[in-house]
């Protein structure tokens, strides 16, 4: 097998001038002969001004070359795409594959024989495996890591759901613009992702799972010495796996490993967002992903982790509660203890070392669930034939049956525009329909799933309406919001037909969504369907690429040319 500096020679039509050309190059940057006949370790720099998610890159990536070096192999380090969730137009979703494509070119392109996959801000983890996955060269993710905590008023908080709750409170009038200027500067008091079970941390925790991080990588804080020792760590597993060729991406991301990923899904009160990254995974390894089986787990898999959204610590505190592995103990009868890690054991073996902390109230029990069923259902109804989610887990429990007027907004743009009117003719037991903002109508699915209540609601009291969408929603949110209705409106799916004064119900116990008209009236509908004013298509680069061929969120909202296997619906 060919490894080294010999992989992947640049075409001059000779290989041996190839090789000699490239090492006449590289020794410009003062290598030996010595160093550049070790096995090559690539390592991801996504450092970027843009990202504060990603502040301790520099940290990390020389803490995993220190590994790599220390392991005998020759670390060297590349630039790829740097997304990060608040500097991304239209939004960070749309530009994730493209972060995927960046990261497989540049590893398939350059000579590694591992790579080293460093990433923490929302899309930028899914991305970087889903690429791995792909290539399907021995690979190792090192999260960036969560923030530490905030004070203000002598409450911790933290981004990003106490953004959005103290955001609601200035809106509702209960902040004023000084006391929300202060609020500002304490919720991310460092660098590192949102300190939450938000999309970022459930990643993390999702990849741990599925055997492709280094056992408490998901947790320890960003701006820990435990994260810059598990980069360390994870530069000299790198290197072992750069000389053994194992193990690769696809013996690690299995039928078993996903399942396992969906148990711990469910327990921790994971992000909507994560549900649609895991399919993008699953569907490069050519894992088939079941919605049902992620439903049923969903009954059956309590919520034992106590954290925001869903509970009330945050990510530092569950470090030190013993982290994923403390976790994943309380799961071990749930769970397919063989799946192999890229540590080199089994999950069991990461168990087998979780430390036992006493007196804590982060990680619950079996027997003393945070909540009793998992984070997410799965909902289908005339409104969602192929399928929409709702994180029960962040929900009202007195709206999980619930059935109302609809209030149509036709995109974010509209929602903006009348959403705080005082003449809009809207009450607290309606249900509020956002269209158009999936993948195709946005395009790119933003996060305008948590549609704000509306200000004249706000300003008397109310919390939380029943919300729907073919949008997603933060991690870090809460409420009772129904997302990833697929198929879209923007396609043609039913929530295109909606009208404003419609009816719809809500039964998550039933797992359905639909509109309370007549099969014959629906049909008449959709038949009439129009997009008006019709969206002009994109006519050039990715915006036209990403509009042919992004995929349905039941599908993980990837390229259809990029799964290892066609779509079922394409």
């Amino acid at each position: 097998m060919t490894t080294g500096l010999r992989k992947g020679l640049t075409s001059y039509g000779d290989a041996a001038f190839s090789l000699f050309h490239r090492k006449a190059f590289i020794k410009a940057l003062g290598y030996s002969d010595d160093a550049l006949d070790r096995p090559i370790v690539g390592i991801t720099n996504t450092a970027s001004d843009y990202n504060p998610c990603h502040g301790n890159m520099a940290d990390l990536v020389e803490s995993a070359k220190r590994g790599a070096l220390l392991a005998g192999g020759l670390p060297m380090v590349f630039p790829t795409i740097s997304i990060h969730e608040s500097f991304a137009y239209p939004t960070s979703m749309y530009l994730r594959n493209l972060m995927a494509m960046d990261t497989e070119e540049m590893i398939r392109a350059q000579a590694m024989d591992a790579v080293v996959l460093i990433g923490g801000c929302d899309k930028t983890l899914p991305a970087q495996v889903m690429a791995a996955a792909s290539v399907d060269l021995p690979a190792i993710v090192v999260a960036t890591g969560p923030m530490s905590v905030g004070h203000y008023r002598g409450e911790v908080i933290g981004a990003c759901t106490d953004c959005r709750r103290l955001w609601a409170q200035f809106r509702a009038g209960d902040l004023g613009e000084t006391e929300i200027d202060v609020v500002s500067g304490r919720l991310a008091p460092t660098v590192g992702t949102c300190g939450v079970m938000g999309t970022a941390s459930t990643m993390a925790c999702v990849i741990e799972t599925l055997g492709l991080a280094l056992p408490m990588s998901a947790t320890a804080p960003a701006t820990h010495a435990d994260r810059r020792r598990i980069a360390e760590a994870s530069g000299q597993r790198a290197a072992e796996m750069a000389a053994s060729g194992s193990p690769t991406p696809g013996r690690l991301i299995t039928g078993a490993s996903v399942r396992n990923a969906m148990v711990v899904l469910q327990a921790i009160g994971g992000s909507t967002n994560g549900l649609i990254h895991l399919t993008a995974i699953a569907g490069r390894a050519s894992v088939a992903f079941d919605l049902e089986l992620f439903d049923r787990l969903g009954r059956e898999i309590p919520v034992l982790l106590n954290l925001k959204p869903s509970g009330s610590h945050y990510m530092e505190h569950f470090h030190a509660a013993g982290g994923l592995p403390a976790l994943m103990r309380e799961l071990r009868d749930l769970l397919d203890l063989t799946a192999p890690s890229v540590a080199g054991g089994t999950i069991a073996d990461a168990i087998a070392g979780a430390e036992a902390v006493p007196n804590q109230d982060v990680i619950r029990t079996l027997a003393n669930p945070l909540k009793p069923m998992g984070a997410m259902a799965v909902l289908h109804g005339n409104l969602a034939p192929r399928g929409a989610v709702i994180k029960q887990s962040a929900a009202s429990p007195e709206l999980m049956q619930h059935a109302g007027r609809a209030v149509v907004f036709d995109s974010a743009e509209d929602m903006a525009a009348r959403i705080d009117r005082t003449d809009l003719d809207v009450h607290a037991d309606d249900v509020l329909v956002l269209r158009n903002t999936g993948p195709k109508g946005a395009p790119g699915m933003p996060e305008a799933g948590y549609l704000p209540i509306p200000m004249k609601l706000a300003r008397q009291g109310v919390k939380d309406m029943v919300r729907i969408s073919d949008a997603r929603m933060s991690g870090t949110a809460f409420g009772t919001i129904v997302l990833h209705i697929a198929p879209e409106a923007a396609v043609g799916g039913p929530l295109a037909v909606v009208q404003t004064g419609d009816r719809i119900r809500l039964d998550v116990e039933e797992r359905r969504i639909d509109l309370l008209i007549d099969d014959d009236e629906l049909a008449r509908r959709l038949a009439a369907w129009r997009q008006m004013p019709p969206r002009p298509r994109p006519t050039r680069g990715y915006a036209k690429l990403f509009d042919r061929a992004v995929l349905q969120a039941d599908q993980g909202c990837d390229f259809d040319f990029l799964l290892r296997e066609p779509p079922p619906h394409s």
